[in-house]
């Protein structure tokens, strides 16, 4: 089941150096009661979602979500938040948190990809420590591509009317102007691409960001953006949110250049509750999109997708 869903040209650029009460069990309850009553559990649980419009859920799915929203736990242990560690991860028996726990505890601003078998092999592929590079490049960037389309998604367009070469009138929509995209050094470099093969003409800013060795703390070294980055709505780019500390500090330096949270589009590939739930604690008004919330990222990423693990 998917959260809701709301709905970016070599440039010029300049840079910067920078209680309950108890209830009767099920044995006690009659057949009907038993209907009515996940009848009212099923009716609680949509109510706090919004379907993406256009895509269908199965049941299983709508079942094991259901399932994970009373026992997921968002008790985590922090980790680097580098996408360059060599950490695998993927440990049995951990569980995805459900669509409805997430919206209650971290906010509609999350937006997750709608879950099919396509997506989750991509997802088990680049998680697997043995999958070959080659499998691991290809599984990346098809998943990246996924995620940019639907980032795109989240743009204005505006309405058109052309011209078939029949000579008849289409009522279409086209993409607004105004739109850029800022990588998160390095491993928010491996998307770039993807964004480029959706929109070719498309501004691309950086921003390096690494942990300073004697306090630990996210250290911004250098950042060049479009110059009018200002009037434009902002792909952010990062594959692997862990802490979230690293995109809160470019948050910040986009914000220092005129950049509102709320036209800032965080895109990424895998992400921990307390990753998601950092960053929109820090700025509510930016939306995070991401394919999976799950208690372990596979901060892997950085190293096996640039070939230095």
């Amino acid at each position: 089941m998917a959260t809701e869903l709301q709905r970016l040209d070599s440039m010029p650029c300049h840079n910067q150096q920078v209680n309950s009460t108890s209830a009767p069990g099920p044995e006690c309850l009659s057949p009907d009661d038993q209907i009515l009553n996940h009848a009212e559990e099923n009716n609680a649980a949509m109510a706090k979602l919004t379907l993406l419009p256009g895509h269908a859920h199965s049941s299983e799915q709508s079942e094991r979500d259901t399932r994970a929203c009373g026992s997921a736990s968002l008790n985590l242990e922090d980790h680097n938040d580098s996408s360059d560690s060599g950490n695998y991860d993927a440990p049995v028996g951990d569980h995805l948190l459900g669509d409805c726990e997430l919206s209650h505890q971290i906010g509609t601003q999350l937006k997750l990809l709608p879950m099919n078998d396509q997506i989750r092999e991509l997802q088990t592929i680049i998680r697997d420590k043995t999958a070959s590079r080659g499998d691991f490049m290809f599984s990346a960037d098809r998943l990246i591509r996924l995620v940019v389309e639907e980032g795109l998604n989240q743009l204005p367009y505006k309405e058109c009317m052309v011209t078939t070469p029949t000579g008849h009138k289409y009522e279409g929509v086209k993409f607004e102007k105004g739109n850029c995209g800022v990588s998160i050094m390095r491993s928010g470099e491996a998307m770039e691409q993807g964004l480029r093969d959706c929109c070719r003409s498309i501004r691309i800013g950086k921003i390096l960001i690494q942990s300073d060795e004697e306090t630990q703390r996210a250290k911004v070294y250098y950042a060049k953006f479009p110059p009018d980055i200002y009037r434009r709505k902002v792909l952010l780019m990062y594959p692997i949110l862990s802490t979230g500390n690293t995109v809160i500090e470019a948050v910040k330096v986009l914000i220092e250049h005129g950049v509102q949270p709320s036209v800032i589009i965080l895109l990424s590939l895998f992400s921990t509750p307390h990753g998601a739930k950092s960053i929109i604690q820090e700025f509510p008004e930016i939306t995070i999109l991401t394919t999976e919330v799950h208690p372990v990222a596979p901060t892997h990423f950085g190293q096996k997708y640039f070939g230095t693990d």
